[in-house]
């Protein structure tokens, strides 16, 4: 668990520095801890999550409608999803080492909960809420543009959606619509609460790519990105 002065290369990291420490010590906590410690509801992270879900959603909707000024409704839509969903905000939550920052019980620590996507992607979410009550909208405005400014321009240019396994399906598909596309697992190695998979991706019987991941899931999109990567088929 980071120690508390630390706080303050996580303000260099957002570009906000709290007036109130404690609106940022909630933010980081996970239920588990707070369960752990006995600590009331109010003291988790999961009500500032709740704030924070909803602007991010606001502020990345917006600055989409703004630069993508002729795109319908539903590809608005599908751009704010590919910037607000739970693997990019991990992404980036991974990026700032959010990860270290946050105060969890000894089961969430021993199973990993630091590296995973789902309590990584709250956090963020709950750190925006934060922000926001610390500091107001447009303090936490800023900050989602600054965290997720790349991202939202990647959305807007079709770069972001990272669903490999799809854009390998089509294209073969496209070549044979009756190719027979199959992931495997090649390899498993480390602890249970942290296992990294391997995955072969084949067509045909014919192998194609290959990536490992912390879940199978996570694997298979590394094998077909690979693939694409390689563009052998």
């Amino acid at each position: 668990m980071a120690k508390a002065a630390d706080h303050r290369r996580l303000n260099d990291m957002t570009g906000y520095c709290f007036s109130d420490e404690r609106l940022l010590r909630t933010a980081l906590t996970h239920s588990s801890y707070a369960s752990e410690h006995r600590l009331g509801y109010e003291m988790n992270n999961e009500r500032l999550e709740f704030i924070g879900d909803a602007f991010v959603d606001a502020v990345v909707g917006t600055e989409l409608f703004v630069i993508m000024k002729d795109a319908h409704e539903g590809v608005l839509s599908r751009c704010r999803a590919d910037v607000v969903c739970e693997d990019t905000l991990a992404d980036v939550a991974s990026g700032m080492g959010l990860g270290e920052y946050l105060y969890l019980g000894r089961g969430e620590e021993a199973n990993g909960g630091r590296r995973k996507p789902s309590i990584l992607a709250d956090a963020f979410e709950a750190l925006m809420g934060a922000i926001i009550m610390d500091g107001g909208y447009e303090a936490c405005r800023e900050v989602i543009l600054r965290l997720l400014g790349d991202r939202i321009r990647m959305a807007s240019e079709g770069k972001l959606n990272k669903d490999y396994k799809t854009k390998l399906q089509e294209i073969l598909q496209d070549k044979d619509k009756n190719v027979k596309i199959a992931y495997e697992i090649t390899d498993q190695s480390g602890p249970d609460h942290s296992k990294v998979f391997t995955v072969q991706v084949t067509m045909n019987g014919r192998a194609l790519g290959k990536g490992s991941g912390r879940s199978k899931a996570r694997a298979e999109q590394a094998a077909a990105e690979d693939a694409l990567t390689k563009g052998e088929y």
